[in-house]
């Protein structure tokens, strides 16, 4: 337990997150009052103090009423900008908090101060400002304790981002349908999805308010003269349907949807047990170009542990299969530090899909999510250490490179191992511009069926609203008019 006093600010949030990046699973207090800090307590104190118009951050570390550790940073001067004021503010806190708990702890994360899932978004919010790159790479370092390489990533993936984004315009959004069904759910899995055993009886139904809520934007997009640039099937387990289902989807989409000015169309057939020859056919005829095929990991003990119903020879024959119907561009995920895998068998995973030579590969680092089996039996399973996870990175970072492939996008995410990150690698001409566009967030997605969440761009005023579906089945399935009057409103607005 760590307690936390606060003072002169409210910035609880960014406060917890911060300390959850050097101690993942740290339960965190805040108190009210110096006194309450007890002798076997660690109290960390950040407080915001003003004189004339500059402040004084200041954070410390006591024990038994003693400082052992203290930080503080001066001179920052009050503007009549609240917001940005605020914003400068919070940065200064989390600076001192971290140096306080870097010297603590005797470590350094790579990440430094920064708790967000989009790192790349700073690049180009600098890169807009006309900074020019060594520029931008001495802020990171500086502003944000960012280490080297780090630094290095982020700004190869933003440079990569850069031709992509500049096409974006008032008129174009995305398109993401989701199908939230799998065959078993994975023990890390925190995504609305629905084991077939528990929610095959409701597909029928689901498909039908989906195509509904399908015909019905198709006409809010028509109104509004909105261009879809991709569309991404996900899930769950698209494939999951059967090949008939499949086809009858597509086809609705396509009926009620304007596709003329699509560059590329994503279907998630994630799971190679849900992969036949008909649905690939279907995929390819009905001009799908792109579908992941994810293993997590090629070592077969650890799909039994991870509740993967396959053997690592279907993920192969799977492969095989898909570029034998012809697709040109095909994903492959692998996750790293799953429960009791070593770098070893990470680099056994590498080797395997090294032979296949996909146009796209995803590194997940595990995130253990709350809402997953994995979190709420976590002392059950063992999890890789931060520097084993960063070694396991590594590998993959070396075979991507052996198949020509460079980093293209990238987010975190909360409970990551090893405060690490997720990867997307391609090759060249290969790059999935959905996967920029909802990482990168100027354009808008407009996502429809149960768990989605559409992202409406106000370009002008560089922001974003969410407007979410309902996550459960059945919720969805009664209340989809009203998922459709969502959309329907903050599209008026735009």
């Amino acid at each position: 337990m760590i307690k936390v006093l606060l003072r002169g600010h409210d910035y609880q949030y960014e406060v917890s997150e911060l300390i959850k990046v050097f101690k993942k699973f740290q339960e965190i207090e805040f108190v009210k009052d110096e006194a309450l800090a007890e002798d076997q307590s660690f109290l960390l104190v950040s407080k915001v103090e003003k004189q004339n118009d500059e402040y004084t951050i200041c954070a410390k570390l006591i024990k038994n009423h003693k400082t052992i550790i203290q930080n503080s940073i001066n001179c920052i001067k009050e503007t009549d900008n609240q917001k940005k004021m605020r914003k400068i503010l919070k940065q200064k806190i989390k600076l001192s908090i971290f140096h306080v708990l870097s010297k603590f702890y005797e470590t350094n994360p790579p990440w430094g101060i920064l708790t967000g899932i989009r790192p790349t978004k700073i690049v180009h919010e600098l890169m807009e400002q006309n900074f020019e790159l060594k520029q931008i790479r001495e802020i990171l370092k500086e502003k944000y304790q960012m280490c080297a390489e780090k630094i290095d990533l982020v700004t190869e993936i933003a440079q990569m981002e850069r031709p992509f984004l500049a096409t974006n315009s008032n008129d174009l959004v995305s398109m993401y349908v989701s199908i939230p069904f799998c065959p078993t759910r994975c023990i890390y899995c925190s995504f609305p999805s629905n084991p077939l055993d528990k929610g095959k009886n409701l597909i029928k139904a689901y498909l039908k308010a989906l195509c509904y809520e399908i015909q019905e934007i198709g006409k809010i997009l028509k109104k509004h003269n909105k261009k879809v640039e991709t569309l991404y099937i996900g899930g769950g387990t698209p494939t999951t349907l059967t090949h008939e289902e499949l086809e009858m989807l597509i086809k609705e989409i396509k009926k009620h949807i304007d596709l003329r000015w699509v560059k590329e169309i994503t279907v998630e057939a994630g799971r190679p047990d849900t992969i036949t020859i008909e649905k690939l056919m279907v995929l390819k005829r009905e001009g799908v170009n792109r579908i992941s095929i994810n293993p997590q990991t090629m070592n077969q003990r650890t799909l039994d542990v991870i509740g993967r119903s396959h053997t690592a020879e279907e993920i192969i024959h799977s492969y095989n299969m898909a570029k034998q119907v012809g697709f040109d561009t095909i994903n492959m995920d692998i996750i790293i530090g799953l429960p009791g895998e070593t770098v070893e068998m990470v680099e056994t995973t590498m080797k395997e899909i090294e032979k296949l030579n996909p146009e796209n590969l995803t590194v997940h680092t595990l995130a253990v999510k709350k809402t997953s089996r994995l979190r709420a039996n976590i002392n059950d399973y063992p999890l890789a250490e931060e520097e084993e996870a960063i070694r396991m990175l590594e590998i993959t970072k070396k075979y991507a490179e052996r198949m020509n492939m460079k980093p293209y996008y990238m987010y975190r995410q909360k409970y990551m191992l090893g405060n690490l990150e997720n990867i997307g690698y391609t090759k060249a001409y290969h790059e999935c511009i959905y996967n920029i566009q909802i990482m990168e967030e100027k354009q808008s997605i407009i996502a429809l069926g149960a768990g989605a969440v559409s992202k409406i761009y106000y370009k002008e005023e560089n922001r974003l609203e969410r407007v979410p579906n309902v996550t459960n089945v059945e919720h969805y399935i009664s209340r989809v008019e009203e998922m459709i009057e969502r959309k329907k409103k903050e599209l008026n607005n735009v």
